[in-house]
């Protein structure tokens, strides 16, 4: 057998470890792409912990049952409407076009929701401090015209209502209102 040289021995012995850590590597990349399952993480829900916060939700049953008793004090008056109802954030439950509404019923109505649990107040009176703050009608997303009401469990506004279709921003409140006063039931 020939003897190797010093410089061919290391060469050979670099070559063969570069090799071995290429495999070790590729293994653990292999192992890496399949996460592990992250460790329990036990959080109490209680009121001390001050890293949670409760909330509280219409369910999509009691939301459509808010609009549908909007819809039928409206129809009950030969009214066509829109009726939106929307969460504590503001996203839209659902909204129920009544036959016949006009085209711009849809959007009025989630609006007027949306703007009604922002402020925690019908839309009536939100429409009244207008003339002291002006800007209030800049907010993207909302509608300062009767026809909006919030639902609150405790005072606190937990959902909106929002109504548009009838000639009079004070019928479509009139049928937010009803909506609301069908949850108390």
């Amino acid at each position: 057998m020939k003897k190797m040289s010093l410089r061919t021995r290391v060469l050979t012995g670099t070559v063969a470890a570069a090799a071995l850590g290429a495999g070790t590597f590729g293994a653990m990349s292999a192992n890496a792409s399949t996460p592990a399952a992250a460790p329990a993480t036990n959080v109490k829900a209680d009121t001390a912990n001050r890293n949670l916060q409760q909330t509280t939700h219409l369910t999509l049953d009691a939301a459509t049952k808010a609009a549908k008793a909007a819809l039928d004090a409206a129809k009950k008056e030969n009214q066509r409407v829109a009726v939106s109802v929307v969460d504590r954030n503001g996203n839209t439950i659902l909204t129920l076009r009544g036959d016949g509404s006009g085209p711009q019923a849809y959007e009025s109505a989630e609006k007027k929701a949306y703007t009604a649990v922002s402020w925690n107040a019908p839309t009536s009176e939100l429409a009244k401090r207008l003339a002291q703050a002006p800007n209030l009608k800049d907010i993207p997303g909302t509608l300062f015209l009767a026809g909006g009401a919030p639902v609150q469990v405790k005072g606190a506004p937990v959902a909106g209502i929002g109504v548009a279709g009838a000639p009079s921003g004070d019928l479509d409140e009139k049928f937010a209102q009803a909506g609301v006063a069908a949850l108390a039931k």
